[in-house]
């Protein structure tokens, strides 16, 4: 019995470590992404039903941006005028992305990043959570 639960110990383990693996996070941060839910420290929390704009994030060799796009029923997007400048580092086995404007920079850590699902907290405790946007594409 004592071996059971040792066994299934050292599997949580490896599962809940795995999770927060910062090298494989970076993976999945390329694409289109559609906020769900913010979650704020307060307990002010906001859900999104229906969101008119996505976040298209890029990044290559550690340095990339994030812009917002306007995704049109025929599945291309209108792409905004403004980008975000991103740098990921990666500081006390989590993954950091770094983001800059002529107007301000923060920081935000990711929490979780997997083929479905990104989330991020910000220096304000304010914690984002997106889903993989999928194009709409009715010409098909």
């Amino acid at each position: 019995m004592k071996k059971t639960g040792f066994f299934i110990l050292v599997i949580l383990t490896l599962i809940a470590c795995g999770k927060n693996d910062p090298k494989a996070q970076l993976q999945h941060l390329n694409g289109y992404w559609e906020i769900e839910k913010v979650e704020t420290p307060y307990g002010e929390d906001r859900g999104y039903k229906f969101n008119e704009r996505v976040d298209y994030i890029e990044i290559e060799d550690s340095v990339g941006f994030r812009t917002k796009v306007l995704p049109r029923i025929d599945g291309t997007f209108v792409n905004s005028e403004t980008q975000e400048k991103v740098t990921v580092r990666i500081i006390d086995d989590s993954l950091r992305l770094n983001y800059s404007t002529p107007f301000a920079e923060w920081t935000e850590t990711v929490l979780e990043a997997n083929d479905e699902l990104l989330k991020v907290k910000n220096d304000r405790g304010m914690i984002y959570s997106y889903k993989k946007f999928e194009k709409i594409n009715i010409t098909d």
